[in-house]
């Protein structure tokens, strides 16, 4: 789950796991939980907050959302962006109650498709939004996104709890919708082309009889997921004792799919003034934590750890979390230095990349640094001309390392 405030993203997750010995608890695995702050750069850094721990196999959605602050200076205000898995009862409820933001897409089990091709695009409100893999293409060929918001009442299991009225914002993605449509007329490309291949089998060895025919039918229509619009009748030709098969695909379901082809549907607690495409353009603000957690899990190589205590975990963390920070810094520096250009020539490979940490590092990875001596200060010797160039955007010099 990441988090989203006016000038900080939040994000906690699961990074490290206490696993107690087969003998030392009855109820097994425990997992403990980390919280990280990720500036807008994407600069990260620690705040400590404790979580109560849960059983580790036990899902988020079937319980309360342990909802804590952060102990920053001054009154912050945080939103918390989420995935599909945020979204239930308890989950929920309990933001509201600690008056945390929230905004995340709502399945289709809470918003059907039938709310979602009810949708009117005409009426939407286009978004004045780029993707960032839609940078460099022509206008023309960048995807589009529209608007829409209502209301929801979600209400929970039992009858005491109190019906939670939230704000719903329909997302329609004009890439989204490309690629349904798309994968809708390949799969029934597939079912088609296994079932004109079944017809020519019929009365065969492998379908004889109408049991081994709608045992095919069933594995085409799982395997092409076409068992909402395709309609089959089996029969026997009187001459020669085969089965026989004629078969059609409801174009009225088909239609009904395809007009819910690039909506989704968000659910969020944001106050009214923020509108329909505000609250668009914080939940697709969510990728900057994961792409630190990118770096968490990736070049850092954060991976579970056996720690006795609390406090050796939350040392732990702060190590790995000043790292972090440093990897960061590291990258949005020479990035901020090289504008307005947006790629560094030879820094993959020998060909222009976009730097990021781990490019960075692994092109300064061969440095040396030889010791201040009596005879001179410290000093790196012959640095390449690519470390060269990173040593210069960072604002070191080789002869005078700080």
């Amino acid at each position: 789950m990441d988090a989203t405030p006016d000038d900080l993203t939040f994000a906690a997750r699961r990074v490290f796991h206490r696993v107690p010995g087969r003998h030392h608890h009855p109820h097994g695995t425990w997992q403990r939980r980390a919280q990280i702050v990720i500036e807008r750069p994407g600069v990260a850094t620690r705040s400590a907050c404790p979580f109560t721990p849960i059983p580790a196999r036990t899902s988020r959605s079937k319980g309360g959302l342990n909802v804590c602050g952060l102990s920053l200076a001054g009154e912050q205000s945080f939103l918390l962006v989420g995935d599909s898995k945020l979204v239930s009862y308890p989950n929920l409820a309990a933001m509201v109650a600690a008056r945390v933001g929230f905004i995340a897409p709502a399945s289709k089990s809470y918003v059907g498709a039938d709310v979602l091709g009810a949708c009117d695009l005409e009426a939407a409100t286009p978004v004045d939004y780029v993707a960032e893999r839609d940078a460099n293409k022509a206008p023309e060929d960048r995807g589009t996104y529209r608007v829409l918001g209502d209301t929801m009442v979600l209400t929970g299991k039992k009858k005491t709890d109190p019906a939670l009225e939230l704000r719903r914002v329909f997302v329609w993605s004009s890439a989204r919708a490309g690629a349904a449509e798309k994968a809708r007329a390949k799969k029934l490309e597939r079912a088609r082309d296994d079932l004109e291949r079944l017809g020519r089998g019929l009365g065969g060895r492998y379908y004889r009889t109408d049991k081994q025919v709608n045992d095919r039918i069933a594995v085409i229509a799982s395997k092409r997921r076409v068992t909402t619009y395709l309609h089959t009748a089996l029969g026997t030709d009187p001459m020669t004792s085969k089965p026989t098969l004629a078969w059609h695909f409801d174009q009225a379901a088909i239609d009904a799919e395809a007009a819910t082809d690039g909506w989704y549907a968000l659910l969020t607690n944001l106050p009214v003034d923020i509108d329909a495409s505000g609250v668009f353009r914080h939940y697709k603000g969510q990728e900057a934590p994961e792409r630190r957690y990118h770096n968490f899990k990736g070049p850092l190589a954060v991976a579970p750890m056996f720690l006795k205590n609390n406090r050796r975990i939350e040392a732990l963390i702060s190590i790995i979390c000043l790292a972090l920070l440093i990897f960061a810094l590291v990258e949005r520096a020479v990035r901020l230095a090289l504008l307005p250009t947006v790629k560094l020539a030879g820094l993959w490979a020998g060909r222009p990349a976009k730097p990021t940490g781990r490019l960075i590092f692994a092109a300064l990875s061969h440095l040396r640094l030889v010791p201040a001596t009596d005879a001179g200060p410290a000093h790196i010797p012959r640095p390449t001309p690519l470390q060269t160039r990173l040593l210069e955007l960072l604002r070191v010099d080789p002869r005078q390392p700080r």
